[in-house]
């Protein structure tokens, strides 16, 4: 039952490498020390690899002596440090890689590099595999080919660094609103996406929201028709900050303030920078509008004169 299993992957794999014959090609070390993963694979590995995927359905008994010469090579590889077996392994495998690559194939990620980063995750799982466990290979190498493909989009996909557990919300989110719409025909509602993951419907929208910033769009960009319209998103984006220049006032009179007393320093905070009328100062200090009149005029003067001084003596 297990042989069988092992080879249900391969079969289905091989008829999606019918569907799409150009091959990535990977090379190994020929060693236990690890992947040494480059661009292409040797001439004869592609062909021998699109040979394979053309044989069509394999019988149960061809499935199962092909389950054991999957074994065989592990234990030549594992147990003698065969580099010819690896590099048959990786052989007889690709086409897997390649299946569970074009799985997660988007518009922005080419299925070129999907499949660079799948079979370093086949690589990986035949260094790893433990052939004495008495278990398939294809039931470790998806798993681990999987996980190679989900840490590519976690680490390197995203436009803007999101916690790992948004992502993962994300690709989950994204693959039951596919599922739903199947289901129903529309696209599905962020209540009924909450319903089906059992989270809240605030969390299925903050997973929207974070799903935006997977890929990034240029502040030159043209909006909309670039034969219409030559604005740019930048155009759009902020305003002129009217108060900054108080800001630059406030650093240069600082020193200045010094030479105030604290009442006197209060009142001008009052009126310049919470902007109250003189009313309203008088009626939070206590005194009549007149005297905050005088002593607003009183604290610029000794201000203007205190800023003259410095100037001089700079």
């Amino acid at each position: 039952m297990k042989a069988e299993t092992a080879v249900s992957w391969d079969v289905l794999a091989e008829q999606a490498e019918e569907d799409d014959s150009s091959g990535v090609r990977t090379e190994t070390n020929g060693c236990g020390d690890g992947p040494s993963v480059v661009p292409l694979l040797s001439r004869a590995v592609r062909e021998s690899s699109t040979q394979n995927a053309r044989k069509g359905n394999l019988s149960i008994e061809d499935r199962r002596l092909r389950a054991r010469e999957d074994r065989r090579l592990l234990l030549r590889y594992h147990e003698h440090g065969d580099g010819a077996a690896r590099e048959q392994l990786v052989e007889r495998f690709l086409p897997l890689a390649r299946q569970l690559a074009r799985r997660y194939q988007r518009t922005n990620e080419p299925l070129d590099d999907l499949m660079q980063v799948a079979s370093v995750g086949l690589v990986k799982a035949i260094d790893r595999f433990d052939p004495n466990r008495g278990t398939a290979f294809s039931t470790y190498a998806v798993p681990t080919i999987l996980g190679e493909l989900k840490r590519y989009f976690r680490d390197s996909g995203w436009a803007v660094h999101v916690p790992r557990g948004m992502q993962e919300r994300v690709m989950k989110l994204d693959q039951t609103a596919q599922e739903l719409h199947r289901r129903l025909g529309r696209s599905p509602s962020p209540k009924e996406l909450a319903d089906e993951l059992h989270v809240s419907e605030e969390e299925v929208l903050e997973a929207m929201e974070a799903a935006s910033a997977y890929d990034a769009v240029s502040l030159e960009q043209q909006k909309g028709d670039p034969d219409d319209s030559r604005d740019t998103f930048q155009d759009t984006l902020g305003t002129e900050e009217e108060r900054y220049e108080l800001v630059e006032y406030g650093a240069a009179i600082a020193p200045t303030l010094k030479a105030l007393t604290p009442r006197e320093r209060l009142i001008l905070h009052l009126r310049f920078v919470e902007d109250l009328t003189q009313s309203e100062i008088a009626e939070r200090i206590g005194v009549s509008q007149m005297h905050v009149s005088r002593l607003i005029r009183r604290s610029l003067a000794r201000l203007r004169t205190v800023a003259e001084h410095e100037r001089k003596h700079a």
